[in-house]
C-alpha cells in the first residue's frame, strides 16, 4: 500500500498516511501495533479502507512501545495536517496504552470527533520503557509521565513497582495465571494504596463528537471495565460536550479487537492466537469469539453512523 512517512524532525511527527483509493473527507489517526508500519497497524489500516476512511498511522517511534512523556502535541500536528489535506472529520482510535493515550488527546483537541478506546484506562500513568535493562523487558520511568503537553509531563498515578520487581513481578504473575502477560497488580496496589488522585484522571467530559469505549471484565491487564463504568459515572455528574457508547463484556480479553480486524492480520489462525495468548480465551474461546464479532458490527455502525453525521445520543 502506498503512504506517506512523517518523521518527527521534519513534520512534528512520528507517523504514516494512508490514503484510501476511494475519495472521502474523513480520516482516522489509529495508533494500534508498535509500530506505524507493523503488522497489526497496516492490517487496521485495511480495515479502516474497507469502511471508507483515509488512515494517519502513528506511535512514538519506530519499532518503539515505550510511553514516557510522549507530547501530545503530535496528534495535534497530525490532526491538523489530516483536516489541511481534505479530511473535515478527523477521528482517533487506540488500543491498550494508546487508548489512554487517545482519550487524552481528544479530551484537549476539540476538532477530534470520535473517539474509540479499545481495553483503556481512565487516569494517567508513570511512564513506562520497553527494551532489555538488567534482563527485564520493561521498567517504569522514574519521574515521567506516559504523556507531556506543552512541553510538561500530565500528573500521573504512580507504579508502587520499581525496577526490576516491576517486570519480575509481570513475568511470575503470567506464570501464575497462565497469560501471556499479567499485569493487572501494576495498577490495583498503588490505587489501593490511594495514590490514584483527581489530577490523574483524563477530563473526559472535554471529548467532543463521539465517545467509544470498549472493554472485557476478563481483561488481565488491568481492570478496564472498571474503568468504563467510572468514566461512565463521570460523564452522568458532569457536564460534557459528547455522545457515548460503553460496550462491555464479560469475556474478550485485552485483544477486544474486531473480529474481521483480527482476520485480516491472521487470515489463518486468528482465534486460536488469541485462545494461546490468554487463558480465559482458552477457557472460554466461544465467548471471546462472539464478543470480537458483536465490536465488529458495533464498530462499523459507529464509524458509518459518525461519516453520515448520525451521532447517537
Amino acid at each position: 500500500m502506498k503512504h506517506r512517512n512523517f518523521s518527527v524532525e521534519n513534520d512534528g511527527f512520528y507517523g504514516a498516511y494512508w490514503k484510501n483509493s476511494t475519495e472521502t473527507n474523513a480520516g482516522i489517526i489509529a495508533m494500534v501495533g508498535d509500530d506505524i508500519e507493523d503488522h497489526m497497524a497496516k492490517s487496521f489500516v485495511k480495515w479502516f479502507h474497507r469502511l471508507g476512511l483515509n488512515v494517519m498511522t502513528m506511535s512514538p517511534a519506530k519499532k518503539d512501545y515505550s510511553h514516557h512523556n510522549y507530547p501530545l502535541e503530535r496528534i495535534e500536528t497530525a490532526m491538523k495536517w489530516l483536516m489541511e489535506q481534505g479530511n473535515l472529520k478527523v477521528g482517533i482510535i487506540g488500543a491498550s496504552t494508546t487508548a489512554m493515550v487517545s482519550l487524552a488527546a481528544a479530551s484537549r483537541f476539540p476538532d477530534i470527533t470520535l473517539t474509540i478506546a479499545l481495553s483503556p484506562s481512565d487516569f494517567i500513568w508513570q511512564g513506562f520503557e520497553r527494551g532489555n535493562l538488567d534482563d527485564c523487558k520493561e521498567w517504569p520511568v522514574e519521574g515521567e509521565s506516559t504523556v507531556s503537553f506543552r512541553g510538561k509531563p500530565l500528573p500521573y498515578m504512580p507504579f508502587a513497582h520499581r525496577h526490576p520487581d516491576y517486570w519480575y513481578s509481570i513475568v511470575e504473575k503470567a506464570r501464575v495465571h497462565g497469560d501471556m502477560t499479567y499485569s493487572r497488580h501494576l495498577f490495583d496496589v498503588p490505587e489501593q494504596r490511594g495514590w490514584l488522585k483527581e489530577e490523574h484522571m483524563i477530563e473526559i467530559e472535554k471529548i467532543r463528537g463521539r465517545l467509544v469505549l470498549v472493554g472485557a471484565d476478563d481483561d488481565v491487564l488491568w481492570d478496564t471495565v472498571r474503568y468504563i463504568q467510572r468514566m461512565e459515572q463521570r460523564l452522568k455528574k458532569l457536564e460534557h460536550y459528547c455522545s457515548y457508547a460503553a460496550y462491555t463484556y464479560e469475556h474478550g480479553t485485552h485483544f477486544v479487537f474486531p473480529q474481521s480486524a483480527l482476520q485480516i492480520m491472521l487470515p489463518v489462525g486468528a482465534d486460536r492466537f488469541v485462545n494461546m495468548a490468554f487463558s480465559d480465551a482458552k477457557n472460554f474461546p466461544e465467548e471471546c469469539k462472539k464478543t470480537r464479532i458483536d465490536i465488529d458490527e458495533k464498530l462499523k455502525a459507529e464509524i458509518a453512523n459518525w461519516k453520515d453525521g448520525k451521532l447517537n445520543k
